[in-house]
């Protein structure tokens, strides 16, 4: 897996992937950016939520577990001084679909959290990592 970072002006960066894909990053006004694109830090969580959500789903359906819908919502806390790790990560996972299981939602989240997420596993070298979840009864056509 290869990826590059190009500076493109003052602190905004554009990214592309291995696999062709390209996006922008930026920093906060007060440092400089233009407020063209998510924070790096962002990023990391935006690719935990990613990661563990593709987990959980596959995980569920495989399982023959019925979800139209997952959703989530990822709350971090920053040490005060540099480097300004996560300490702690709260993942609230929504999980939309048809007679879903509570049990296995409950299996899903830890075999993500403690198997097969590498983003959580490498994050919880530093962080606190919480989960809890919600189902909410919905159709999945």
């Amino acid at each position: 897996m290869k990826a590059s970072v190009t500076l493109r002006d003052g602190v905004c960066f554009e990214g592309r992937t291995d696999s062709g894909h390209t996006l922008v990053m930026d920093g906060a006004p007060e440092q400089g950016g233009q407020n063209n694109g998510p924070r790096p830090m962002e990023m990391l969580l935006l690719g935990l939520g990613g990661c563990t959500a593709f987990d959980v789903v596959t995980i569920l359906r495989r399982g023959r577990q019925q979800v139209s819908d997952c959703q989530v919502e990822i709350s971090a806390q920053r040490a005060p001084e540099d480097p300004k790790v996560f300490t702690e990560i709260t993942l609230h996972y929504r999980l939309f679909g048809t007679v879903l299981s509570s049990k296995r939602v409950a299996k899903a989240i830890e075999l993500s959290a403690k198997k097969y997420c590498s983003a959580s596993i490498m994050l919880g070298k530093t962080a606190i990592i919480r989960h809890d979840f919600e189902i909410i009864e919905r159709g999945t056509s």
